[in-house]
């Protein structure tokens, strides 16, 4: 499709639309992220889902091969806890070694591991859910930084502040290339970032039922049922709120928290991560804490990344010419 934006973030990546697909845990494979990719926008395979080295270096090349060479991004989550963090390194040396140059990162700034990617060459993107830990990204020395509301699926951060304001708050306060996200999945949207300050949108949810995305077909169908109110904030008592998904395991973690449960041990089992990841598989979306943010709302049909793509982008143009329409022109006396 003819792109309708040129923003720093298109130059920066080298991309036709301002559509970045964030790194989800589990799904964002070589499939998926080549399609984004191939569609005119970025894509990040998520590292973690790849622990192992030669699992991982193969999934990059997976990757190049679909996208015939066209770049794609590679998405590093760095944990509050640095044993979860030794994956780094040796990950960080395949990438280099397999050409990846567009990194995402997320979760804890990226102090320890950007003087060696931006040695490498990388551009990196770091992702936050408030603004004053985009100013503190920049200041860190990122290229570009992304930033979430408290609509988005996964971690939307402690305050909670909604991407409207977040958007324009950010674009008020740092000055490299911002994406914003947290609850977008349609074409107006995108239009109205832009006009807040915005360089590109981040989407999760809203992809996560692309034909590309590997998870179950039953996991997929109730994602599409799924409206603005079919997601659950949990773990906020232990200041690590989640939205996810609605489901029984949801519940019963909600109740847990309402009774004053501090002993995490009591929650482990159904907050693990590989509990979703057999949702996934299964197609049992009762089971396990899923992340899924208020996007899924925009999310009604099944279809190819290209299509979304295209669906989000004449979405974008009708807006588009509804403002232009508004606007007030020529000499008003």
């Amino acid at each position: 499709m003819k792109p309708l934006f040129r923003t720093r973030i298109t130059e920066l990546f080298g991309i036709e639309h301002p559509l970045i697909c964030g790194g989800l845990m589990w799904l964002a494979d070589a499939r998926y992220v080549a399609a984004a990719v191939n569609a005119g926008g970025m894509g990040f395979i998520t590292a973690r889902t790849f622990p192992e080295p030669g699992a991982f270096r193969a999934e990059l090349r997976a990757c190049c091969e679909l996208t015939g060479g066209r770049p794609f991004g590679v998405n590093l989550y760095l944990s509050q806890r640095p044993e979860e963090n030794a994956f780094a390194p040796g990950h960080i040396e395949i990438l280099v070694e397999e050409g990846v140059r567009f990194i995402e990162t997320s979760g804890m700034p990226p102090k320890d591991i950007l003087a060696s990617l931006k040695q490498a060459g990388c551009t990196v993107m770091h992702k936050v859910a408030s603004v004053r830990h985009a100013v503190s990204a920049q200041r860190l020395g990122v290229d570009a930084v992304a930033v979430v509301g408290a609509e988005c699926g996964g971690h939307p951060g402690p305050y909670m502040i909604g991407t409207i304001v977040q958007a324009l708050r950010a674009a008020q306060e740092v000055s490299v290339p911002l994406a914003v996200g947290g609850g977008i999945g349609h074409g107006a949207q995108v239009v109205a970032a832009l006009a807040l300050g915005a360089d590109a949108v981040v989407m999760g949810s809203r992809m996560t039922i692309a034909e590309e995305i590997w998870a179950h077909r039953g996991y997929k169908n109730r994602v599409v049922e799924a409206d603005e109110n079919a997601t659950q904030l949990v773990m906020a008592s232990f200041r690590n709120t989640f939205r996810v998904l609605d489901n029984a395991e949801a519940r019963a973690v909600v109740e847990l928290e309402a009774s004053g449960e501090q002993d995490f041990e009591a929650y482990r089992e159904r907050v693990a991560g590989i509990r979703q990841k057999e949702a996934y598989e299964t197609g049992d979306w009762e089971r396990g804490i899923l992340s899924l943010g208020q996007s899924a709302a925009f999310a009604n049909e099944v279809k190819p990344v290209a299509e979304i793509f295209a669906q989000i982008l004449d979405e974008a143009g009708v807006a588009l010419g509804r403002v232009n329409r508004c606007a007030v022109t020529g000499d008003a006396n």
